[in-house]
């Protein structure tokens, strides 16, 4: 498995997308998006990705140049078709539009529908938190394919559901939580398959609802547990089931199955401005405190130390963009392959 330069990625999603008729701003919004999700040790959202994205627009799934588009907007919140764009790039104008409306009324909250795959959902609430706000984040496929059972149910009924609450403080390190409301998310499930690895116990059920770690059952009919697994994944499949009516319901997107397959991103964005309650810089180090109170503790057998929320992802940033960033064989031929028939260099 080779360790690839991340700006040398970066560059091949870039111009890959940029043949394929991206703009420069919406080439450069993605690839930075998709290896910055490599650099932090999400592969599944990363380059991994890149010929899915390609097969998408070719399909006319995701819309190069799609217009943005504010409805029902009012000074605190709006709702935005994002007409099919690239959801790096829509959601990216989104929550700059949601940290202004907070910037001046100090509480803001966006929907958007029909936008693509979003990518990595941390980056959003993050850009609120550098902005010294709190930021949140919940996606929903809406009535696209799913890939999640409902707890002690045998069929898909929910997407992976993810969501993302960021905070500001003086760590170096940001602090933030970003899971999906499932196991795990479905992109992993491809990592490990073209890894060649079985997958942890508990992720997936077969298409009969039996337990199994084989990736290549999911993609048959198989399906992925609601996070809490098959004894207590009442709790994700709850909280999965109210995040499909944040940003799928509310937002007009809908819920259920399409059989176009047209995968669709809804997404609520929820950015609260501290300076409402507290004095920005007195909430930043009462955060910063609190995690260090957290991390502050002896660990348990098996671990070196205590992380705070988000802490793992800038330490595996900080190793990577050493090191590389290490790309499973099968998706690198399947990067080069692509590059290739469009007339892009790898090296």
């Amino acid at each position: 498995m080779p360790s690839i330069p991340a700006p040398r990625l970066q560059r091949i999603c870039h111009d890959v997308l940029l043949k394929l008729g991206a703009s420069e701003e919406e080439a450069s919004t993605v690839a930075r998006h998709q290896i910055g999700a490599n650099l932090a040790g999400h592969d599944s959202h990363g380059i991994i990705l890149l010929s899915t994205y390609a097969d998408r627009i070719k399909k006319g799934h995701i819309v190069p140049g799609a217009p943005f588009e504010v409805l029902n907007e009012t000074p605190t919140t709006a709702r935005i078709n994002g007409n099919w764009g690239f959801g790096q790039v829509v959601s990216t104008r989104a929550m700059n539009l949601a940290i202004q409306k907070a910037r001046t009324n100090m509480v803001s909250s966006v929907v958007v529908f029909q936008q693509s795959h979003v990518g990595r959902l941390g980056d959003y609430p993050l850009m609120a938190a550098r902005a010294g706000m709190i930021g949140m984040l919940t996606c929903d496929s809406g009535r696209g394919p799913k890939q999640v059972v409902p707890f002690g149910g045998r069929e898909a009924r929910l997407g992976t559901n993810p969501i993302c609450i960021a905070l500001p403080s003086n760590l170096e390190a940001p602090i933030f939580v970003d899971m999906a409301t499932s196991q795990a998310a479905s992109g992993k499930i491809g990592v490990y398959r073209n890894r060649h690895q079985p997958l942890p116990e508990g992720w997936i059920v077969d298409k009969n609802g039996n337990p199994s770690t084989d990736p290549e059952d999911f993609y048959h009919g198989g399906a992925l547990l609601p996070m809490g697994g098959l004894k207590g994944g009442h709790k994700g499949y709850g909280l999965g089931t109210m995040i499909d009516v944040f940003a799928g319901i509310l937002t007009g997107l809908g819920w259920g199955i399409d059989p176009s397959g047209r995968h669709n991103d809804g997404a609520l964005m929820i950015v609260i401005n501290v300076e409402a309650f507290r004095p920005l810089e007195e909430f930043k180090q009462e955060v910063t405190d609190f995690a260090h109170f957290l991390k502050n503790t002896a660990p348990a057998p098996g671990f070196k130390e205590v992380l705070y929320p988000g802490e793992i992802e800038w330490l595996t940033e900080q190793e990577r963009l050493r090191t590389g960033v290490p790309v499973e064989d099968d998706t690198w031929a399947s990067v080069q392959k692509l590059a290739a028939s469009l007339g892009v260099s790898t090296d």
